[in-house]
């Protein structure tokens, strides 16, 4: 039974307006730290969310308060009815946006702009075509590349979301800030974060004291501007002086932005995840199937939410195996 008024405000008084849906499990590239080297096993497609009902759960959502969703995957637009999932959820109230890794995605901007999507987000972790290469094992660089280009001369928001490995792409961090001189885009560098089968350890980690160290090494103070995050915001903003974009740092595991988290996740296979780190969901899909109201399964997912980091509060828990390997490979999370 639903208790109060507001289904999506937690016990720490957090009010959830942003809901990220991942549509499928399935991708076209196969990142080391999303992926298991082994693969993963993925849902039947009878336990994946139809069209139907994920505009019936975003929907429900959408009536308690969230005003923004992302789409997520695997990778969203690989999903053959993309199409008609954008046109239904592009009918209700939100700011709608979509994380991609960019390969297909010149073949949506009609579908795109006709749905009013202005915001994108695409996964890029090396400028090396060779790196690229090894971190996703598909040799997709020059069209990523490319399609980032397409996007920002068809006026799409772009955010690049570049998750930082130590000895492996750390050495591009100023790289992806010049990147930022003559395309007005955001660069995100991302803190490598633990989940089951990407082999994370404190070690391959890049910190955002690292990251910021090397950014005042190769620009001098005066360059450097602390940009005004908004409210909400999961990351830390800069641009150099006179550069056309900007660049931030999403520091998810030294310096976590819990307090103001309003973030719910939606997985393909109709689960809700009430935190990235956390190992626990709730089922909304089979109560949706059986025709039932999904508002107290809601409810309670919300409240059972932990203060920090699906209860890990601590770097040492964070690097406890046993606490995260319960939770699952990104891929099948959404991005």
């Amino acid at each position: 039974m639903i208790n109060n008024q507001n289904i999506l405000q937690d016990l720490h008084g957090r009010n959830h307006a942003y809901l990220r849906i991942s549509l499928i499990e399935r991708c076209n590239l196969r990142c080391s730290y999303c992926m298991p080297e082994e693969g993963v096993q993925l849902s039947p497609k009878s336990h994946l969310m139809t069209y139907e009902e994920i505009f019936e759960i975003a929907k429900t959502f959408v009536k308690h308060g969230v005003t923004k969703i992302r789409l997520t995957g695997g990778e969203p637009l690989v999903r053959k009815d993309i199409p008609i999932i954008l046109e239904k959820l592009a009918t209700l109230p939100v700011e709608l946006s979509i994380t991609s890794n960019a390969v297909i995605i010149d073949k949506f901007i009609a579908v795109l702009k006709v749905n009013g999507i202005k915001k994108i987000n695409v996964s890029l972790d090396s400028l090396d075509r060779e790196k690229f290469k090894h971190i996703t094992r598909r040799d997709e660089f020059q069209k990523v590349y490319n399609n980032i280009l397409l996007l920002v001369n068809e006026g799409f928001k772009v955010k690049l979301n570049v998750v930082l490995m130590n000895g492996f792409n750390d050495n591009e961090i100023n790289d992806f800030i010049n990147l930022t001189k003559n395309l007005p885009i955001s660069v995100r560098f991302i803190e490598f974060m633990p989940f089951d089968g990407n082999k994370w350890d404190k070690s391959k980690m890049v910190s955002y004291a690292e990251v910021m160290q090397q950014v005042n090494t190769n620009f001098t103070e005066a360059q450097i501007e602390r940009l005004q995050d908004a409210p909400n915001d999961t990351s830390k903003n800069y641009k150099i002086k006179g550069y056309k974009g900007s660049f931030a740092i999403i520091s998810s595991v030294t310096n976590p932005f819990c307090d103001s988290c309003n973030r719910l996740r939606l997985t393909a296979n109709g689960q809700i995840k009430n935190c990235l780190f956390s190992s626990t969901e709730s089922d909304l899909l089979t109560t949706l199937r059986a025709g039932k109201p999904i508002e107290t399964i809601i409810q309670k997912a919300v409240q059972a939410k932990f203060k920090i980091r699906g209860g890990m509060d601590t770097l040492e828990k964070l690097q406890e195996p046993k606490l995260h390997n319960n939770n699952r490979s990104m891929i099948t999370i959404g991005g």
